[in-house]
């Protein structure tokens, strides 16, 4: 039987607060982390996670549902101050090897995005050759901004 410590890269992330860089804890709460997914070429792409092991939204209790649609409006709010994007996109599917841990992509959609990089194709970002990947040092940079944000 999978162990989710260590074979749900979430929960490997998780088991790491409160040591984990910037990027992988953007904010919290009893119910939420909230991170910078580490293989995107699109700066400030977001991925809201329950904070146990959880495969399918019908799974979360009723107090993790209380708070996602708070959470994915704040997290919205704040990417629109930090990058000045228009509005955002939230997609959540959970079937990637290794991240069948249900969690919510909360995806800037910026004014001069390429039409082929708009709605589902925004997944293009996620495809791009590792030396395309925003760097982790932006990431944690990135985190700090949104981590105000989401404070103010």
């Amino acid at each position: 039987m999978p162990n989710p410590a260590t074979d749900c890269y979430p929960c490997a992330q998780e088991a790491r607060l409160p040591d984990a860089p910037p990027r992988e804890r953007v904010a919290r709460d009893e119910h939420w982390r909230v991170v910078l997914a580490f293989n995107s070429a699109l700066p400030g792409w977001l991925v809201l996670l329950p904070r146990r092991h959880v495969t399918a939204v019908h799974d979360l209790t009723d107090a993790e549902a209380a708070s996602l649609g708070l959470w994915q409006v704040r997290l919205s709010r704040a990417l629109r101050e930090v990058t000045g994007c228009v509005k955002s996109y939230v997609v959540q599917f959970a079937e990637a090897e290794g991240f069948g841990h249900a969690h919510f992509h909360v995806v800037p959609r910026m004014a001069d995005q390429p039409a082929d990089r708009c709605g589902p194709a925004v997944f293009g970002y996620l495809a791009r050759p590792e030396a395309e990947w925003v760097s982790p040092e932006r990431c944690d940079e990135l985190a700090g901004l949104l981590a105000r944000a989401l404070e103010g």
